[in-house]
C-alpha cells in the first residue's frame, strides 16, 4: 500500500482517493483549532498561497485525540477558514494514535519516528511528502512550518 492507495473523507463527508493527489507535494498535518498551535495556521495559509500553482497542497486533518478540537468537521473548517483564512483542503475529525488512527496517518507514522517513537506527540505535527508519494520528512509541532519552507521548495 501506497499514500495513493488511501481514502480520505473532506469535512463535507465527500470521500476521495489521495492518488487525487500524484504529482504534487503535500504538507499533511493533524490540526486542532483550540490549540494553542493555531497560529500555525497562518504560516500553512501563506505557504499554501505561495506555492499552490507549483502543485504544493496542504491537507489538514483535525483531531480531538489532545482534547482541543471543536465537536465536528464542518464547525473546525468553518473556525479555521473565519479565523485564519485557510482555503487548503480541511478533511473530517480522524484519531492519529492508537489502533484506531486513520490509515493515513498509520502509513506516515510508520514511516517517520518522532520524540515518541511513531507516537505523534502533539496538534500540527507536520509530514512533507514528495510528488512521487514518498514522506519526506516529519515536523514537530513546535516547528513553524515557515522554519523549513527551504525543504518544501526544495520538493517542489
Amino acid at each position: 500500500m501506497n499514500i495513493y492507495d488511501i481514502s480520505v473523507t473532506m469535512e463535507n463527508g465527500e470521500t476521495y482517493q489521495l492518488d487525487r493527489y500524484k504529482g504534487k507535494t503535500l504538507l499533511i498535518v493533524n490540526t486542532a483549532t483550540k490549540c494553542g498551535l493555531a497560529p500555525q495556521f497562518d504560516d500553512l495559509q501563506k505557504l499554501y498561497d505561495k506555492y499552490k500553482a507549483k502543485d504544493f497542497v496542504v491537507l489538514g486533518f483535525p483531531s480531538n485525540q489532545f482534547k482541543q478540537e471543536v465537536a465536528t468537521a464542518e464547525d473546525a473548517a468553518e473556525a479555521c477558514r473565519m479565523t485564519y483564512g485557510v482555503s487548503f483542503p480541511m478533511h473530517e475529525i480522524v484519531k492519529i494514535n492508537g489502533k484506531d488512527a486513520h490509515p493515513l496517518f498509520k502509513m506516515l507514522t510508520d514511516e517517520t519516528k518522532g520524540v515518541l517513537g511513531s507516537a505523534i506527540k502533539w496538534n500540527f505535527t507536520k509530514f512533507l511528502v514528495d510528488k512521487k508519494g514518498q514522506v519526506v520528512e516529519r515536523f514537530g509541532p513546535t516547528e513553524s512550518p515557515l522554519t523549513f519552507e527551504d525543504k518544501i521548495a526544495a520538493a517542489l
